[in-house]
C-alpha cells in the first residue's frame, strides 16, 4: 500500500475553524463539566474549571459553539445576565426536564472564549425568540457608543464591546427548532438576519444559515434560491455559511449501542458510518458550486460525531457517554475528509466538547480524564492554518463485514512554514499495515515528531482514578527510504508525523 504526498501541489487554506468544538445547556456539559461557579472547592477561573482549562488549551480550541443544539431555541439570553441570584430559573424541556438557573449567560461564555484565546460562535434563538430579541443580542455584545443595549452591558460589569464571529439564526430548524418546512425557514431567515446590524465595522459578524441534517440536498437548495440567487442581492447573498449535521448511530437511531461494550462488527459499522460524512459533504459542495462557484458560503459541521446509549445509571437527557478508540478513529477519519474538503469546509464543531456525546474532556466531582478522541485533536492540531497538499492512497484494502466494509487506511496531509503534516489511520481490529510514503518535492528531509494513539483492545478508554489506557505516544514505527518513508501503522490506530525539508522552517 502506498501514500503518495505531493508538496508541489497545493490545495485549499485548512481553516483552523474545522477543529471547533460545541458546548450546549445539556446534562454536565456546562456545570460540573466547564463550569462550577466562583464558589466551588474546584480550582476555577471566574468559575470556570482551571484543569479543563488547561486541557483544553493544549489542543488549540479555535472557535466554541454555543448556547446549543437544541436549547439555543428555548434559550432568551436575557435571562443570563445581570446579578446570578437575580437571573431567571427555567425547566430544560430539551434534556432531562432539569431546572436552569441561568448562571452560565452572555458573559460567562464570552470570558471563557477569551480564556481560551478562541472564536465566539453564539446560536441565535429562532424558534421561540423574535427579531429584536436576536437583534438587541448583537447589540448588547458588540455595541459601542451609548444605546440601551450597550449601558446595558456596562451598567453588568462590561465597558468594552466584544467581538463576535459567528452568529447562527436557530438550530436545526427542519427539526428542534420548529419542525419547519425549508421554504418557511428560508423566509424567516431573510427576515431576521436583516436586524443582524453590524458594530464591528471591517470585521462584521458572520451570519450561518440551518442547512440539512441528511444527505438530502432539497433543503439546501430550497434555503439557496431564496436567500443566496437574488439580483438585488449583489455578490453575498444573506449568509456566509450553511450548516450540515452528521452523526454516527452504528445501527440506527433505535439500535445506537453501548459507548464501550460493542461488537467487532459494530466497529465496522460504526466507521463506515463516519466515513459517509464524505458522501453527505459532496452532495453540498455540488449544490453550492452550481449556486455560488464564486465559494462566497462555506460549509459548517457545526454538528459531528459518534452517538451511543448513555451510560448505564445516567440520566438519558444527559447523553453522557464513554470514549473508546472507537472515537478516535471516527475523530481521525472525520477529521482528514474535513481536511481534504477544505475549499468548501471552513468551519466545524464536535459534539460536544465535555461530559455530552463524543467528548474531549469527562469530568467528575474535581476529577477529570481527557478521552481518546481528545488526543487525536492534539495530533491533529498542526492541520491548523496549513495548506492542504495533495495526497492519495494506492492499493488501499478493505475490511469489515459485507455490508460495512470500509479503507483500512485514511490519511491527509498538509504543510505549513515548511513542515509537512500527515496524519494516518488503520482502521483494521486485527492486523497492522505496511505504508509507503512517497514525499514528492520534498529532499534532505528529517522527522520532526511522530505519535501515535493506541491501545491494547478497541473498547479500551481512560476512567477516573485509573492510569491513562489510551494516550498520545511517541511514534518509532517509521523509518526513511529512497523518496520518502516506509511506516508501520498498528491496528486500530491514529498516526501524526511531520516532516521538516531541508529549505524549510518551523515553529
Amino acid at each position: 500500500m502506498k501514500l503518495t504526498i505531493d508538496k508541489n501541489k497545493k490545495g485549499s487554506y485548512i481553516n483552523p475553524d474545522i477543529y471547533g468544538h460545541f458546548s450546549e445547556h445539556l446534562g454536565r456539559g456546562i456545570y460540573e463539566g466547564l463550569y462550577v461557579g466562583e464558589d466551588s472547592d474546584i480550582p476555577n477561573t471566574d468559575g470556570i474549571r482551571n484543569d479543563v482549562l488547561e486541557a483544553l488549551k493544549e489542543i488549540d480550541v479555535p472557535v466554541l459553539r454555543w448556547p446549543g443544539g437544541c436549547f439555543a431555541d428555548e434559550y432568551h439570553w436575557m435571562d443570563g445576565i445581570g446579578p446570578k441570584d437575580k437571573r431567571k430559573k427555567m425547566v430544560n424541556t430539551n434534556w432531562g426536564n432539569v431546572t436552569e438557573d441561568n448562571s452560565f449567560g452572555t458573559h460567562e461564555f464570552m470570558r471563557l472564549c477569551e480564556l481560551l484565546g478562541c472564536k465566539a460562535y453564539i446560536n441565535g434563538n429562532l424558534g421561540t425568540g423574535t427579531p429584536r430579541e436576536m437583534s438587541e443580542w448583537v447589540e448588547y455584545l458588540t455595541g459601542n457608543g451609548s444605546s440601551p443595549m450597550t449601558e446595558l452591558r456596562k451598567a453588568n460589569g462590561r465597558k468594552e464591546p466584544w467581538h463576535v464571529d459567528y452568529f447562527a439564526v436557530g438550530n436545526e430548524s427542519w427539526g428542534c427548532g420548529g419542525n419547519m418546512r425549508a421554504s418557511y425557514y428560508a423566509d424567516l431567515y431573510r427576515h431576521y438576519q436583516t436586524f443582524l446590524r453590524n458594530y464591528q465595522g471591517d470585521d462584521p459578524i458572520k451570519k450561518i444559515c440551518v442547512g440539512p441534517g441528511t444527505a438530502d440536498t432539497k433543503w439546501t437548495k430550497t434555503v439557496l434560491d431564496a436567500c443566496y440567487e437574488d439580483a438585488a442581492l449583489g455578490s453575498h447573498g444573506y449568509m456566509d455559511y450553511i450548516t450540515i449535521h452528521h452523526y454516527v448511530f452504528p445501527d440506527g437511531w433505535n439500535h445506537k449501542g453501548s459507548s464501550t461494550e460493542y461488537s467487532d462488527e459494530f466497529w465496522y459499522m460504526s466507521l463506515n458510518k463516519a466515513l459517509y460524512m464524505e458522501s453527505t459533504i459532496k452532495k453540498n459542495e455540488a449544490v453550492l458550486e452550481d449556486r455560488d462557484p464564486e465559494g462566497k458560503i462555506g460549509l459548517c459541521v457545526d454538528e459531528w460525531g459518534g452517538w451511543y446509549d448513555v451510560e448505564p445509571g445516567t440520566n438519558p437527557g444527559f447523553l453522557y457517554q464513554q470514549s473508546t478508540m472507537r472515537d478516535a478513529l471516527i475523530a481521525g477519519v472525520t477529521l482528514d475528509i474535513f481536511n481534504k474538503h477544505s475549499k468548501r469546509v471552513r468551519m466545524a464543531n464536535i459534539a460536544q466538547m465535555v461530559n455530552v456525546l463524543q467528548s474531549v474532556v469527562l469530568t467528575e466531582g474535581p476529577k477529570m480524564v481527557k478521552t481518546p478522541t481528545f488526543y487525536v485533536f492534539k495530533q491533529y492540531k498542526h492541520h491548523q492554518g496549513a495548506t492542504l497538499l495533495d495526497s492519495y492512497i494506492a492499493g488501499n484494502e478493505t475490511e469489515g463485514p459485507d455490508n460495512w466494509k470500509i479503507p483500512l487506511v485514511s490519511a491527509s496531509a498538509s504543510e505549513k512554514e515548511g513542515v509537512v503534516t500527515v496524519t494516518m489511520s488503520n482502521s483494521s481490529i486485527e492486523k497492522d499495515v505496511e505504508l509507503e510514503v512517497e514525499l514528492q518535492g520534498v529532499t534532505d528531509y528529517s522527522v520532526l515528531e511522530a505519535s501515535v494513539v493506541n491501545a491494547e483492545t478497541i473498547r479500551d478508554y481512560n476512567d477516573f482514578g485509573k492510569e491513562e489506557t489510551v494516550t498520545l505516544k511517541e511514534f518509532a514505527g517509521h523509518e526513511k527510504i529512497a523518496g520518502g518513508l516506509k511506516v508501520k501503522l498498528p491496528k486500530h490506530s491514529v498516526v501524526m508525523m511531520r516532516v521538516k525539508s531541508a529549505s524549510g522552517t518551523s515553529k
